[in-house]
């Protein structure tokens, strides 16, 4: 039994005639007798009946048709599906999303491509810079948004946008009154950050020990809001992406003296796979994301 017997069959059963079966399918009369003589003779039954001028289907050839056109039709659902996956029209990407980008930058990215490819599917894993990065190279996410750190060989890296870190304060700290901040008068302050995987709370712990401090840590979290919501009742102070800190006027917010500077970056595994979904959300950022400052 071949797809090609099974057309042929359903064919002469929608025009009940074998000779405008074959006219419609443009092949040769026999061809299509003879296909469903062998269709019958492997079933061992008559699915049609011949006696009369015009075909009619036996009832076991009513019960087989319902089969054929349940399985023509899956078939044809299949490779439209085949079709759109190819035209980029369906697909799922697995995509990683530090808290803080996915806090102030992600909705906006999202929307946008959402907007232009709404059949595409955005999968997010929620985690730090530092195991995003880890898992677009072990190719367990297709794509990573991350806070460029230290490179490696196996990544390809696309610019989305930058800034700077700055201090966020409880509204009536005393350092509110300061212009910028520097970074050795916090030795005595509590310290709010976000988890070890994080690429600000490495910057952060980093430059304590430049300044040769151990940070009191009251509370790590990886929510924003959270963090936000401890600074805001003088649980202590954190440290947040600017772009973020413009956002919330119940807390004050100064960049450091010696500012620190970070770049979000797109990141990919060049020698893996990569998926035309995949695909689609790179070239997306390449050509229609305005970074967002």
């Amino acid at each position: 039994m071949d797809l090609r017997q099974l057309e042929y069959f359903q064919m002469a059963s929608r025009l009940k005639s074998i000779s405008k079966a074959a006219e419609q399918l443009r092949v040769a009369q026999p061809s299509v007798s003879i296909a469903i003589q062998k269709l019958e003779e492997e079933l061992g039954v008559l699915l049609f009946d011949r006696s009369q001028r015009q075909i009619q289907l036996t009832s076991e050839g009513l019960i087989f048709i319902q089969r054929v056109n349940e399985i023509l039709t899956r078939l044809d659902d299949s490779v439209t599906e085949m079709n759109d996956l190819r035209l980029l029209q369906k697909g799922s990407i697995k995509i990683g999303i530090p808290p803080m980008i996915g806090a102030f930058l992600f909705p906006h990215i999202f929307s946008q491509f959402h907007r232009q490819f709404p059949l595409l599917e955005l999968s997010a894993i929620e985690g730090g810079s530092l195991t995003i990065q880890k898992l677009v190279e072990q190719g367990k996410l297709d794509i990573g948004i991350i806070t460029k750190s230290t490179t490696t060989a196996e990544l390809d890296l696309l610019p989305i946008t930058s800034g700077q870190i700055h201090v966020c304060l409880p509204p009536d700290h005393p350092f509110s009154s300061l212009q910028n901040i520097p970074f050795n008068q916090l030795s005595d302050q509590p310290f709010i950050l976000l988890k070890e995987d994080t690429y600000i709370r490495q910057i952060i712990t980093t430059e304590c020990a430049k300044h040769q401090f151990t940070p009191q840590i009251v509370f790590v979290s990886s929510q924003i809001e959270t963090i936000i919501g401890l600074v805001e009742q003088g649980a202590g102070i954190a440290f947040l992406f600017d772009a973020i800190t413009r956002k919330h006027d119940t807390v004050q917010s100064r960049p450091l003296t010696n500012p620190i500077y970070f770049e979000i970056v797109l990141a990919w595994n060049h020698s893996r796979y990569l998926s035309n979904a995949a695909r689609a959300f790179i070239n997306f950022i390449t050509s229609s994301f305005r970074p967002v400052n």
